[in-house]
Formats: structure tokens, sequence, C-alpha cells
């Protein structure tokens, strides 16, 4: 029997047509043999809608159009399965529109990628390929990742990070930049990626314009030090916490002084796999097996599933590795960086498959319920104080709620 597969991809980001992109090369990926695709797209405003011609990347020239010929839905979880549903429901008829034996989501960026949608689906009790909840929100936000990183012995480099109260004291913010990372530093929003309000500064009236740019994509924003000297390399590795591994290592070209969302979509109809790169990365070996093993531990470290692409950047003038950040889904899922070792797409999308359908295995041999007789013997006097006997006799236990007005009609 087929997997029923559900893609998720789209959302209110603003690497949406990246997500996009990425979701429509897997799905053309996918074993047909194996899996019953059933792809969802999710709108700017956050509306599920799914059809055949959701798969076809043709249709994304006019939106309106492709939603005309879809069909709005919605998840619920009926009976232990997950349910594919229409919306709004007929009165008469069948609502269901499929039941979803797992659900891959290859979105980008804040409000998919950052682990709320993922906590919807781990609500759901559906399985869903990638990164759990904590990961997609460590991974997401820059700030924190360093931190845990830097906890588990991954170098990364120094920071500064401002909130939009900052806007307030801009000045204030310059200074204090200056004063711990100096010139020329680099600024970015701390929870997007695809190189989205990223920028250089070189002096305190470009830093300025930085923070304002910055501070249009993201309420919190990361300031550090801009390598001079630098070669970008970047990484792929699949598994998970118990077992994972490194792909092969890429140098991607750019055209300025850091990687641009041009650099990386605008310039290919491939999104990331259209990206110039050296494929391996001309490095050493020794290079290669540091960065590749630094890989593996960040992605345990922070307790990732499936692929995860981390980028590293190397100082030119001290000859040293740091770790850069980690995208937890990333564009084309990086599968280009998995063909040098013999992985075609088609297996690693098998195996990143096989990897949520693993841990739902285990969190459902974990007990999530604790019998005790708590609630039977639990009164509103005990609650003690005013709240405590209003709730259990009064105004709203036995009076209004519990009898009278409100409890009647309840």
């Amino acid at each position: 029997m087929k997997i029923k597969l559900c893609v998720l991809f789209g959302g209110r980001s603003v690497e949406h047509e990246v997500s996009v992109i990425s979701a429509l090369q897997a799905i053309a990926s996918l074993d047909p043999e194996k899996y019953d695709v059933i792809p969802v797209y999710i709108t700017k405003e956050n509306e599920f809608y799914t059809s055949f011609a959701c798969s076809c990347i043709e249709e994304y020239r006019d939106i309106p159009a492709l939603l005309e010929k879809s069909t709005r839905c919605f998840m619920l979880n009926a009976g232990g399965r997950v349910q594919l549903l229409r919306y709004p429901l007929k009165k008469f008829g069948s609502n269901l529109l499929s039941e979803v034996d797992v659900v891959f989501p290859i979105v980008h960026g804040t409000n998919v990628e950052d682990g709320a949608l993922q906590g919807y689906l781990k609500t759901l009790g559906v399985p869903f390929v990638g990164c759990d909840v904590t990961a997609s929100a460590v991974g997401m936000d820059k700030y924190v990742m360093k931190t845990v990183l830097r906890e588990n012995g991954v170098p990364v480099l120094d920071c500064v990070r401002f909130y939009a109260s900052a806007l307030q004291d801009l000045p204030g913010a310059v200074e204090q930049c200056e004063k711990k990372i100096g010139y020329p530093v680099i600024v970015k929003p701390v929870n997007l990626g695809s190189s989205v309000g990223i920028s250089v500064a070189h002096n305190a009236e470009e830093l300025r314009a930085s923070l304002e740019d910055a501070f249009r994509y993201a309420g919190a924003v990361l300031c550090e030090r801009a390598i001079k000297n630098l070669t970008e390399i970047n990484c792929a590795v699949l598994g998970d916490v118990e077992k994972a591994e490194a792909s092969e290592c890429e140098r991607p070209a750019r055209s300025d002084e850091i990687l641009s969302f041009d650099d990386k979509y605008v310039r290919s109809n491939k999104g990331m796999a259209g990206l110039l790169r050296k494929i391996p990365a001309d490095i050493s070996p020794e290079r290669r097996e540091e960065i590749r093993s630094l890989a593996v531990k960040a992605f345990r470290a922070l307790g990732c599933n499936g692929v995860s692409r981390i980028d590293f950047m190397i100082d030119g003038d001290t000859d040293t590795v740091y770790l850069n950040e980690i995208n937890t889904i990333p564009g084309s899922l990086s599968f280009y960086l998995w063909q040098p070792l013999g992985v075609s797409y088609r297996e690693l999308l098998d195996r990143m498959i096989d990897l949520a359908l693993k841990r739902k295995r285990q969190e459902d041999s974990i007990s999530f319920s604790f019998d005790t007789n708590l609630l039977s013997n639990f009164s509103a006097g005990k609650a003690g104080g005013k709240n405590g006997g209003k709730l259990g006799g009064g105004k709203f236990g036995g009076g209004k709620l519990g009898g009278g007005k409100f409890g009647a009609k309840l």
C-alpha cells in the first residue's frame, strides 16, 4: 500500500516563493510507486489549498487563478487518523479529500520553518519530516543557535543582538556594536534565511542604514564581525541524534561581500540547485573532514532530524573555521550535495521520510499519561481563597456556570 504523503509548502514568509520551488522539485523526484503525493499550498495568508494544479510550477504565475481551480482544506485528527478535509464543510456528501500518513513540510523562513508549523503538526499527531519543534525554533534563531553551539564546543563568531526598540536609540546601538564588534560588521535579521535583509557596514552611517533595513524583516537583529578574507563552505547532514552523516562540501560563488538572494535564486530558475558553486569544494582533505565533522557535531547538538545544510566561514587571515548558520529545511533540500556521494534525490527523500516514521515510532513508545485520582479528589474548596470559592460554588461554579443560566445552556 502506498504512503499518503502530504507535501506542505508556501506560507507567510519572505521565502514563500523559494519554498514553492523547493517543494515542486521534491514532488517531481518522489517515487510514484511508494507515495500518493498530496500537494498542499499554503498562501501568504496561511490558507491551505490542494489540487493537482498545485504541483505545477507554471500555475504560480497567476496564483488567484490557481486558487480558483483548487480546494481550500484543513487537517483534522479523527479517530487517530489525520484527514485532509475540504473547507468550508459541505452539509451533504463527503468532505474527506484524503487521509494523511506522513506530512513533508518543505517550507522556508519565519512562521513555517521556525517551529510554528511543526508544533501544529505535532499537535495533530501526524508524523512529519524534518526537525521537531525545538530544533526548528533554535535553528531559526541565529542568536540562540550560536549560544547552544558555543556551549557544545562548536566555533562561532561573537555577536551583538538588538531588538526593534534599538530603533529609538540608533546612535546607542551603533556605539555598542562598534565597541564589541568593530568594522566591517555584518547585520542580519535573527530569524530569516536566503540572505534577506543582510548587509555589510563599514562605518557608522552604513551601520545605521543596515540596522534599519534588517528591522524591516524581523523584530530582532544580529551583528557580528564581517570576515574580510572570507571563504564560504557549505555541508549538509542527514540523520537524527542517534546517527548522522555529512554530505560533500561546496564552495558557493558570490557576486559581492555576502552571498545574496540574487546569487541564490534570481540568477537561476532552479532555486539553490542552480547556484554557481564548486563541488567538491577546493579545500584540503584535512579541512574537508574538519568541516564535515563539525557539521555532524552541530546537527546532533541541536537535535536535528532529516536533512539540514550547515554553512561555514573560513577566515583566511587566521585560517580559522566558524559555523555561520544552520538551515533546518534548506533550499532544494541540498540534494545536489549528496549526488557526488552516490545518493540520488529520490533516495534522499526516502531516507528523510523513513526518519520521520522512525521518530513517530519512538514517540509512540513514550508514555504521555500519568494515572492519578487528582481530579476526582479535587474540590473548589481545596483551591483556597476567594477565587476557589467562586469557582466551586459561587458565581462561576454551582451558580451561573454550574447550574444556572450558562450551566443549563451548556
